[in-house]
């Protein structure tokens, strides 16, 4: 279990059962809540990213939805690393480097995190990951970053057309042995959980900065990125729409 998903076991071999939870956490689990129905908004929304990118020779975890809250999905072994990919300066980065907020980079900046909660996630350069071996070598991390920029051009000008600014994402990829060979897939979600997500005209954020910054209703905010992305339709309002408790997965009947 996680800060927002349990991965239980699946029904076969080299399968899971991904299960989003309603809990939302910032600054690394310092700040938690628990937002109904936002589980429900990730499942869709991530889901509808990873089948695009599907279709368009990005391989991913993600074989199918199986209900409101969960997807069944490949399981890997999850490299080590976060990929950040920036388009435009915000968060931690302005912090950092004293940049003014919403400066729009000239091309797409990837940044590495290690993914390690009691030390905060720490930024790391390209010669830790491969002098640790926290990804296997120099080909295999090159395919990575490759992936990446390919997923942020697809993303940009998905987003783009539905008046939304791709600001800044993270990426999380594993390994699983499909067929006796080695694959690096696409894994964890792609939800504004982890995206920032700015509207074009007004700016106003549709992600977990909502809730990071105390921006007002965290679930509007992801509610508009899906009906803007046609996964849920106009008239539909999920303040009304009881989505029930997370059911446990019997593993043994699995």
């Amino acid at each position: 279990e996680g800060k927002a998903k349990i991965i239980y076991e699946g029904p076969e071999k080299g399968t899971a059962i991904q299960h989003f939870k309603d809990d939302a956490t910032a600054f690394n689990n310092q700040k938690r809540s628990t937002v109904e129905g936002k589980g429900v908004l990730n499942n869709r929304i991530s889901e509808h990213i990873l089948s695009n990118l599907n279709q368009i020779g990005i391989k991913t975890h993600l074989i199918k939805r199986l209900n409101m809250r969960e997807q069944l999905v490949r399981l890997v072994e999850i490299l080590p690393v976060e990929f950040i990919v920036r388009n435009i300066a915000t968060g931690s980065m302005t912090k950092r480097l004293g940049i003014p907020d919403g400066t729009i980079l000239s091309k797409p900046l990837i940044e590495y995190s290690y993914k390690n909660d009691d030390l905060g996630d720490p930024l790391i350069a390209r010669e830790h990951i491969l002098e640790f071996k926290w990804v296997k070598d120099e080909k295999a991390l090159n395919f990575i970053n490759d992936s990446c920029l390919r997923i942020n051009d697809f993303m940009q000008g998905m987003f783009r057309g539905v008046g939304i600014k791709l600001v800044d994402f993270k990426l999380e990829f594993g390994i699983a042995n499909i067929e006796g060979k080695e694959n690096i897939l696409l894994a964890d979600e792609i939800s504004p959980d982890t995206c920032r997500l700015w509207d074009v005209a007004s700016e106003k954020k549709l992600d977990k900065d909502r809730f990071r910054k105390d921006l007002g209703n965290i679930i509007q905010g992801y509610q508009e990125v899906a009906r803007r992305l046609g996964i849920i339709h106009e008239e539909a309002n999920i303040s009304e729409v009881k989505f029930g408790k997370p059911k446990a997965v019997n593993i043994k009947n699995k």
